[in-house]
């Protein structure tokens, strides 16, 4: 009776730890679900349309930021060769040829921005040193250009300037894609400077993420269409 009795009376203790291992997994899982769903969601943002190797490869200005802490690579596939993509590239930035994104949401911010819809020649021209504007009140600077190919802009503090949370590259890369195509690939790397920038970038590299795809494809769109009209290089160069 006496063993009968311990029995009954370990019998809920049993079930209590069953219930409670099978909480904690759902928890567990539940948890680990949404930790590999963020994971995935980020590296999805962070990369968007970037194929096999490019986001690990290197490229143009890499080395200006060689430990960067957050890099996103992002690429597109236009229907249109090299030099018919590049004009576009070299017309970008803020008092130019403006960003081909989402112009309404950049001048809520006071940007100005207006984006071409054909190339200017007297937007081509682009030199090392160069201004490359976001804002009429902030500017980048030009760190490499290699015409038709790449254009890189740093957005490190300069000497004598209060340092940014973050420093920061931008990087464009054409290349010639098979059946006369081209490979627009662009690379953002940034580099935490305080303890708080981790807090700043991701959030703004999510951001970046919806304007460079808008970006994009905003180019896409244009060096396409410019492309089927039946224009070639030097004949779209209108004033």
């Amino acid at each position: 009776m006496h063993e009968a009795a311990q029995d009954v009376v370990q019998e809920p203790g049993t079930h209590d730890r069953v219930r409670q291992m099978t909480h904690a997994g759902l928890i567990g899982g539940a948890a680990a679900l949404a930790a590999f769903s963020a994971w995935t969601f980020r590296w999805i943002y962070l990369h968007y349309g970037a194929s096999g190797g490019e986001p690990i490869e290197t490229l143009p200005g890499d080395d200006l930021l060689p430990a960067a802490d957050l890099v996103a690579t992002r690429a597109v596939t236009i229907g249109a060769t090299p030099d018919q993509v590049w004009p576009w590239i070299a017309q970008l930035g803020q008092g130019r040829g403006g960003f081909y994104s989402y112009d309404r949401l950049e001048n809520l911010v006071g940007c100005e921005i207006e984006s071409a819809d054909r190339i200017h020649p007297e937007w081509q021209d682009v030199s090392v040193g160069d201004p490359f504007r976001l804002h009429p009140k902030l500017a980048l600077v030009v760190a490499e250009v290699n015409p038709g190919h790449s254009l890189v802009v740093d957005g490190r503090a300069r000497p004598g300037e209060p340092a940014p949370p973050y420093d920061f590259t931008w990087a464009f890369v054409v290349r010639r894609y098979p059946g006369l195509r081209t490979r627009l690939v662009v690379r953002e790397r940034f580099r935490y400077t305080t303890p708080a920038s981790r807090l700043i970038v991701e959030p703004l590299s999510a951001g970046s993420a919806l304007m460079t795809r808008k970006m994009l494809h905003g180019i896409q769109e244009r060096a396409e269409a410019a492309r089927q009209g039946g224009a070639q290089p030097g004949g779209w160069l209108t004033s």
